[in-house]
């Protein structure tokens, strides 16, 4: 069995929306419904921690001098 590759957030969110419309579709038997929801749960977790890892890393490139976070304002001007 070869090696699965490691999706991107993206890769794993379109995953993600595919395994929810297949156990919403009902017709899967009990054991690959089981199996589609672990693979489901795993992708979320994953995501979950990519995101907390993305709010990290902006937090801290919009650090003000002393360490707190600047508010910004990104609605442009009209």
């Amino acid at each position: 069995m070869a090696a699965k590759k490691k999706l991107d957030f993206e890769g794993s969110m379109a995953r993600l929306e595919e395994i929810v419309s297949l156990l919403e579709r009902g017709d899967a038997p009990l054991d690959e419904a089981m199996k589609l929801f672990e693979e489901g749960a795993k992708l979320m977790r994953a995501c979950t921690a990519q995101l907390d890892e993305a709010e990290q890393k902006v937090k801290l490139l919009t650090a003000g001098e002393d360490g707190e976070p600047v508010e910004q304002d990104f609605q442009e001007e009209v």
